[in-house]
């Protein structure tokens, strides 16, 4: 354990709970993402030459020129292929993020119910190993993530198997994220202040430092999980399912230190998401005379999805 994470209280939970003991997993688990929206999760399954292959086309991709990159921009809002530097900005944000990112998505069937809410992938032809090793990681995470929901189930007193159905076809995203050298303080950070759209999101350790997470009391605290954890947050899916018993907490990525500006910084967020036409009304045992339903309307994944892409300008 770092010394951060005694810091800010972060503990991370051994994935070898799952098989183990998956009762104190999922108490574990859940107590804290109750508490601070996140969780660490230690010692998964994931291999670590298939994640470094990933990440190492990323970098591939990335290295490329500017004008190559750009072929890969696609008209989907940015949910598939290349979005440069400088577009994306937090929402209520006046200053765009410092960075530039690849998105993945589902591949579907042809005639797939969901196909006009989840476009055909794009593959940059220049870096022969991106797709296989990309996808690999994407359905890696995805499976990942399913095993984490049926924790969260268990600890929400649902069936284990609830989130199932609700996720088999999501409209998931992994996004590749280079941050370039920063040599400044600001005002652009490298990812300002922000809640995430999604059900979770799991994030693989960076090798640069820079998470900070928003705590209670208004103090940003420092996330730098172990080598070979994941980082796992609750988004504002999730939340607003629960009514807030599981919070989607508020986060950035801020430049770097000033013996670390040289240096750019690589990450892989994968956004589960729910089926695009999943109905997102509030749970039953979730709303209580102290706690009533703060969201009685209900609303379609897919609507909630691109009311959010508007406000963070990718649509």
């Amino acid at each position: 354990m770092t010394d951060t994470l005694t810091q800010t209280g972060i503990e991370p939970v051994s994935f070898r709970g799952y098989a183990g003991d998956f009762e104190a997993f999922s108490q574990r688990l859940g107590d804290s993402f109750a508490r601070y929206g996140f969780a660490v999760l230690a010692d998964h399954d994931l291999p670590q030459a298939r994640v470094e292959a990933a990440i190492a086309a990323t970098k591939a991709f990335f290295a490329l020129p500017e004008d190559v990159k750009k072929q890969y921009v696609v008209g989907t809002g940015g949910q598939r292929g290349y979005t440069p530097f400088g577009i994306e900005t937090a929402k209520d944000a006046k200053h765009f993020d410092l960075k530039e990112f690849w998105h993945m998505g589902r591949d579907l069937p042809p005639g797939h119910r969901y196909s006009a809410s989840m476009p055909p992938n794009v593959w940059p032809a220049e870096v022969p190993e991106f797709h296989a090793d990309v996808a690999w990681l994407f359905n890696a995470l995805d499976g990942l993530g399913g095993q984490v929901l049926q924790a969260i189930a268990h600890y929400l007193k649902l069936e284990r198997g609830f989130f199932g159905p609700t996720v088999d076809a999501g409209n998931s995203i992994l996004r590749l994220l280079h941050y370039p050298p920063a040599p400044f303080d600001g005002p652009n950070i490298r990812a300002g202040a922000h809640e995430d759209i999604n059900v979770i999101t799991l994030l693989l350790g960076a090798e640069e430092a820079g998470l900070e997470v928003l705590d209670r009391d208004g103090r940003w605290l420092p996330i730098n999980p172990p080598a070979g954890s994941v980082v796992i947050n609750i988004g504002d899916m999730l939340q607003r399912l629960t009514n807030h018993r599981l919070p989607s907490t508020t986060h950035r990525v801020v430049n770097p230190a000033p013996e670390r500006r040289g240096f750019p910084r690589y990450s892989t967020p994968f956004f589960l998401h729910f089926n695009p036409d999943y109905e997102i009304r509030t749970l039953a045992s979730c709303v209580e005379a102290q706690h009533p339903d703060r969201y009685p309307t209900p609303i379609t994944a897919d609507e909630f999805l691109l009311e959010r892409l508007r406000e963070i300008k990718l649509l």
